[in-house]
């Protein structure tokens, strides 16, 4: 079996535990088999019910196995995502689960709003911004639903929880890659 559906497979047997709790994730054979599974990775796991957001949950800085990350990840976007109500079973029989394992980001140094736009790769990069204390970060993906820079940073400046974009403060921006898997 390939190690993409290994890991796909790991993060709906998380998610459906909590529905039956009767399945079990063998840990020591899964990374014994699997050598990626002990590496020390970021990652998110996003669910998608009848192609829109149904939960999302990630790390930026890798702080434990991807196998863990997966794990909780995959639960947590499933049951603890603010932004929408507990999974139901019957909505988990139609999910579609895409896990994003990230690259350590890397802070741009850029000296105005036209520099920045020559160093971001839309589609390429997952931007992180952060400003004022906040932070807030959108996938790679994203850009597949908004692909101008303009509005990007727009709406990535909104989920921060500014009105409008804070490009012109110049905060602090940082990217990074995701291998995506679905």
């Amino acid at each position: 079996m390939k190690i993409e559906n290994i890991l796909l497979e790991i993060a709906r047997t998380s998610i459906l535990n909590e529905f039956t709790h009767s399945f079990k994730i063998d840990k020591e054979s899964l990374k014994k088999k699997f050598p990626i599974l002990n590496e020390i990775r970021a990652c998110f796991v996003t669910i998608n019910l009848d192609g829109k957001l149904r939960g999302c949950i990630g790390s930026l800085v890798a702080h434990r196995t991807l196998l863990e990350e997966i794990i909780s990840n995959a639960h947590n976007s499933a049951f603890s995502d603010l932004r929408f109500s507990r999974l139901t079973y019957e909505e988990f029989r139609k999910i579609d689960i895409e896990i994003s394992i990230l690259t350590p980001a890397v802070k741009l140094e850029y000296t105005g709003i036209e520099d920045l736009k020559t160093k971001i790769k839309p589609f390429e990069h997952g931007v992180i911004l952060e400003y004022q204390n906040k932070r807030a970060t959108f996938l790679p993906q994203v850009w597949d639903q908004i692909p101008l820079f303009d509005d990007f940073f727009t709406q990535l400046s909104k989920k921060a929880g500014f009105s409008k974009s804070c490009l012109d403060s110049h905060p602090i921006i940082c990217t990074y890659t995701a291998s995506k898997i679905k």
